[in-house]
């Protein structure tokens, strides 16, 4: 039994003695001298140790167009509800759903039996007082021989003076009666007042239709040219007017909601005469040839119009700037060696680039990749394609890994 418990504490003392060696052996060691030194002399000296390779892109000056994009809706410049101005039957169609029709083109034919009896009516009314004024013509010239050899009297000649200015008027009141009817004959044959997109044809042939119709036959959209409406913010104003003021204005390109497929390019056609003062906006709208029928009324669609140009100006990629606790930065280099922490004012942005009014000159460089690694004053190089391969591989494992994660 001795035996036994004198091997056990045996076993145990030489595996204490086992994890000490292991211990001292792969543990941690201890500090040296200089990352003694380094810890009592606190943080590094700026600017020294190993170059950090980052990538940059160059400055470069060019001119920046000023736009602004907002909501708008396509409309119409004119829609005409064509409705009949005469009594009657229809007894023809010669237009479709959906048509696309030009000013001047025939669209109905209504029946004109009634207006032709009228105006054959007041032809032969016409006709009747013609007979009647000359009859008075000469009844009057032949009082007027008499009057002259004193055989009638003066009160003669002035009734047939009378008599006869009374069948003139009479004619003409025979030839205005003849024009309205004729007038009203034209009637008879609805035309297409505007060129235009046809909508849905309310009657057919048979029908009756009434000057008291207020829906109509059909209703014709013009679409070429076509206008969008949108509004500005009233800070725009100067802007949008100089803009609209330019030969030629402003051009304007649309875009359906939410996309960058550009549907329509046009030019600046309308600045409204007041501020909207509820909303703080001033409305606008812009004109479109749409000969390919782009744009269609009623229909939401994104605006963009280009309200001036600021010429050298400095640009930019967007990935260079960082937010700061002063505002937005960029680290620049400044002798090719180091970075230089500025604060810069940005006037506007151009897809993936930013225009900035002050901060950084054309010309210099800035660090599109590798920010979070430098400092103020921190070494940088250049890096080469293949020290930048693997931190875009991690990034790529990193969002594969988070996407099987989710």
């Amino acid at each position: 039994m001795r035996k036994l418990r004198f091997a056990g504490v045996a076993t145990v003392i030489g595996l204490l003695i086992v994890g000490a060696v292991a211990y001292r052996s792969w543990g941690p060691s201890a500090p040296t001298s200089n990352d003694a030194a380094s810890d009592r002399g606190g943080k590094r000296k700026r600017g020294s140790g190993q170059p950090i390779p980052v990538i940059t892109a160059q400055a470069e000056a060019e001119d920046f167009k000023i736009r602004r994009r907002t909501i708008g809706i396509v409309e119409s410049p004119a829609i005409v509800v064509v409705r009949a101005r005469i009594d009657s039957q229809v007894l023809e169609q010669r237009v479709e759903d959906g048509q696309l029709v030009h000013k001047g083109d025939l669209l109905f034919t209504l029946d004109d039996r009634e207006i032709q009896a009228l105006i054959a009516r007041d032809q032969a009314q016409l006709a009747k007082d013609n007979a009647g004024l000359a009859q008075a013509q000469a009844d009057l010239a032949r009082k007027r021989e008499l009057i002259e050899k004193n055989v009638a009297p003066q009160q003669q000649v002035d009734q047939a003076v009378a008599a006869y200015k009374a069948a003139q008027q009479t004619v003409e009141a025979d030839e205005a009666v003849l024009q309205a009817d004729r007038l009203k004959l034209g009637y008879a044959k609805l035309e297409a007042p505007i060129t235009g997109r046809v909508g849905a044809v309310r009657v057919t042939p048979g029908n009756l239709v009434g000057v008291n119709d207020t829906a109509g036959l059909v209703t014709i959209t013009q679409i070429k040219p076509i206008r969008a409406g949108f509004t500005l913010a009233e800070r725009d104003l100067a802007a949008l007017r100089k803009a609209f003021a330019r030969s030629p204005p402003a051009e304007v390109r649309v875009y359906a909601p939410g996309e960058d497929k550009q549907q329509a390019t046009g030019t600046l056609d309308f600045v409204d005469s007041s501020v909207d003062f509820s909303s703080g906006t001033i409305a606008a709208k812009a004109k479109f040839a749409n000969d390919k029928l782009e744009l269609w009324p009623g229909v939401y669609v994104d605006v963009e119009v280009d309200l001036d140009v600021r010429p050298n100006t400095v640009m930019i990629p967007a990935v260079a700037v960082q937010s700061g606790q002063k505002g937005p930065f960029v680290l620049v280099i400044t002798d090719g060696k180091t970075v230089e922490m500025r604060n810069i004012e940005v006037a506007g942005s151009e897809a993936d680039r930013l225009a900035i009014a002050s901060g950084v000159q054309a010309g210099e460089r800035v660090v599109i990749e590798g920010q979070m690694r430098l400092t103020d004053g921190a070494r940088v190089r250049e890096a080469a394609p293949e020290e930048s391969a693997p931190a875009t591989k991690q990034k790529d494992k990193s969002a594969s890994d988070g996407a099987a994660e989710r």
